[in-house]
């Protein structure tokens, strides 16, 4: 393959302090316990809150991806934010993501999020169709879900207090994301610092 076919799975994303990390793992440890161990669970090394998705990438458009987030994190002082509740994406079968919300300066990660997004469709790329919906994932349930499996999380969620932890955003990551047999392996390419 000529380097120029190469393709890059990419994604922006803040990333987690190592303090905030340990705390998630818990988290994941106490809801494995309540009968949920056969969901696919995220590592805690893993977990990061997404700001865009950018998927398949030719790697000759990674400079001006870097470009477009240098200007970004130029306009933009660091914040802080908190770990919020526990939450379910799902639909009328159930479940498919266990997630943590995230609490704080929320105003201030949707603008940053904002940035990301227009600087990055001035770069090319089509917006996000979905409306931006923060959060920290950390299960996915296998489909179809096994029956009884909305009360079992249902039940863990009402069970089990998200653990109360506040992390500084002081920078944007631009990640790489390969896809492995063990799940999703990511990659940090660029850290670009808040002004």
């Amino acid at each position: 393959m000529r380097a120029e076919d190469q393709q890059l799975r990419l994604f922006v994303a803040v990333d987690l302090s190592e303090e905030v990390r340990e705390e998630l793992g818990r988290l994941q440890d106490d809801l494995r316990r309540r009968d949920l161990s056969s969901l696919r669970w995220v590592r805690p090394g893993g977990i990061h809150l997404t700001l865009k998705f950018l998927g398949e990438t030719p790697v000759e458009r990674v400079p001006a991806i870097e470009g477009a987030l240098a200007e970004v994190a130029n306009g933009a002082a660091p914040f802080r934010l908190a770990l919020g509740k526990l939450g379910t994406f799902g639909n009328r079968r159930g479940p498919r993501v266990l997630w943590l919300d995230i609490a704080g300066e929320a105003r201030r990660l949707e603008e940053l999020q904002a940035m990301v997004e227009r600087a990055l469709i001035e770069a090319g790329f089509p917006p996000e169709e979905r409306e931006y919906s923060p959060h920290l994932t950390l299960a996915r349930v296998p489909q179809p879900p096994r029956l009884g499996m909305a009360e079992r999380v249902s039940r863990a969620l009402d069970g089990v207090a998200a653990p109360k932890a506040e992390f500084e955003v002081r920078e944007v990551a631009l990640m790489r994301s390969s896809l492995q047999p063990g799940g999703a392996v990511y990659e940090r390419l660029a850290g670009f610092p808040l002004a």
